[in-house]
């Protein structure tokens, strides 16, 4: 069997309770008052031999208790067998706007008009789950930045953060340059080469303390490469008290997105419907490819659980024994009177 100690030092305090046995004095035995009846030798032959086997019951129990206890802190694991995942290097980044404006219902999702945010989870979703063997991380911004979900080879963690976003959890309005800013942060500490972040906005900066281009500088410099995807149609309906009306999305600052990609190394794309928004993706699959490199992973199970549940049952039946509940349980040996 594949199991193995994290801690197996600990299995050097297991004599510890002879040792203190050993080496400490006895506790004092203090007389108190006692009856003294005049056929006691004949009582102390009767229940003697049940004292002593019930005695030599809870040194066991204690014992056992103990061992469980020390087999737990030794923290047991079972190693699975090795699995090989594909790894391509990249630690990605996706950067999701989730302000206001992306509940603006101009996209088609399943011949249905839906949110933008709507459409980014469905499209971001499956891309996000092509990318096997990368290190995924979230970050959803409004007002300010948050890192929703660190980087991780957990794709499904990040997908389902993703579908849970809601619109102004951050704020209703735009920081562009905070959530490149916070990615930065988070991709300094990795590979210089495998630094990528995807950036999605349907609107123009209007928050936060750094401004997008400042920021875009900072992670040209830092070797963090952007793409970037302005979301939203041309135009749009606006229902008013005239009726229904076409209004042309002025909301979108392409300029800065183009002038951020380009620092960056990256590319600007727009995602004007939902078919934009996939071949968008298929494209950044072929710029950021999956390597046929691979890596040995061994899942791993903790086992602590087991004896140290079983330490604590032994310890509620030392209990019972010592408040007289299982006096009639048939011991081996002893005689009842």
């Amino acid at each position: 069997m594949n199991i193995e100690f994290v801690w197996p030092w600990a299995f050097a305090v297991l004599p510890l309770p002879l040792l203190a046995a050993w080496l400490l004095p006895r506790a004092p035995e203090h007389a108190g008052a006692a009856l003294k009846i005049p056929f006691y030798a004949a009582l102390q032959d009767a229940v003697g031999d049940s004292r002593s086997g019930r005695s030599r019951l809870r040194l066991l129990f204690g014992a056992l208790a103990w061992l469980l206890l020390i087999l737990a802190a030794a923290r047991p694991q079972f190693l699975g067998e090795p699995i090989q995942l594909p790894i391509s290097g990249r630690d990605l980044l996706l950067a999701v706007d989730i302000s206001g404006s992306m509940e603006i219902e101009d996209m088609v999702l399943g011949r249905k008009i839906t949110t933008r945010l709507r459409a980014v989870k469905a499209v971001a979703g499956e891309f996000i789950e092509r990318r096997a063997g990368d290190r995924l991380g979230l970050i959803l911004f409004g007002d300010q930045a948050y890192l929703q979900t660190p980087l991780t080879f957990d794709s499904r963690t990040v997908r389902t953060q993703l579908d849970e976003s809601a619109i102004g959890l951050a704020g209703k309005r735009t920081a562009i340059g905070d959530a490149i800013g916070l990615a930065v942060k988070r991709l300094r500490s990795q590979p210089q080469e495998n630094r990528v972040l995807i950036l999605l906005t349907d609107g123009t900066n209007n928050a936060g303390s750094v401004e997008p281009l400042k920021a875009a500088d900072i992670a040209a410099a830092e070797g963090v490469r952007i793409y970037t995807i302005g979301v939203g149609a041309d135009e749009r309906i606006v229902r008013g008290l005239f009726g229904a009306q076409r209004v042309a999305n002025t909301e979108l600052d392409e300029k800065s997105l183009i002038a951020i990609a380009q620092k960056t190394g990256g590319r600007y794309f727009r995602a004007r419907d939902i078919k934009g928004l996939q071949k968008i993706y298929q494209l950044l699959d072929a710029l950021e490819p999956i390597s046929k490199d691979q890596e040995t992973f061994r899942p791993v199970h903790e086992l602590y659980n087991w004896p140290l549940s079983g330490a604590l049952l032994v310890s509620v039946l030392i209990v019972l024994g010592g408040s007289g509940l299982l006096r009639h349980l048939p011991i081996p040996g002893m005689r009842h009177a």
